[in-house]
């Protein structure tokens, strides 16, 4: 059976995967959906830790880096970004 990648975006708190998921987005390569971020009210895992326990596979986090002086409290972005994968088999 031919296999196809899952992608999970989770956005956290702070760095640490225990942290709470403040943001997400979703992409299904096997086609079977078409979720994209927003489109539920709840985050699909409470923690990275729980996307983990329900066998996604951690394969990037982002880079921890300090912010420069005087931008400490900018919030134009989501810093605590960590990609996760699914391989799952299809049927074609």
């Amino acid at each position: 059976m031919p296999q196809r990648q899952k992608v999970l975006v989770l956005y956290l708190a702070n760095s640490a995967l225990d942290a709470p998921t403040v943001a997400w987005a979703e992409y299904d390569g096997t086609g079977e959906t078409r979720r994209m971020a927003g489109d539920a009210d709840a985050a699909p895992y409470r923690t990275g830790v729980d996307a983990l326990k329900d066998g996604w596979r951690l394969f990037q986090a982002a880079q921890i880096l300090p912010h420069a002086r005087g931008e400490e409290f900018d919030l134009a972005y989501l810093k605590y970004e960590f990609f996760f994968e699914k391989i799952v088999e299809t049927a074609g």
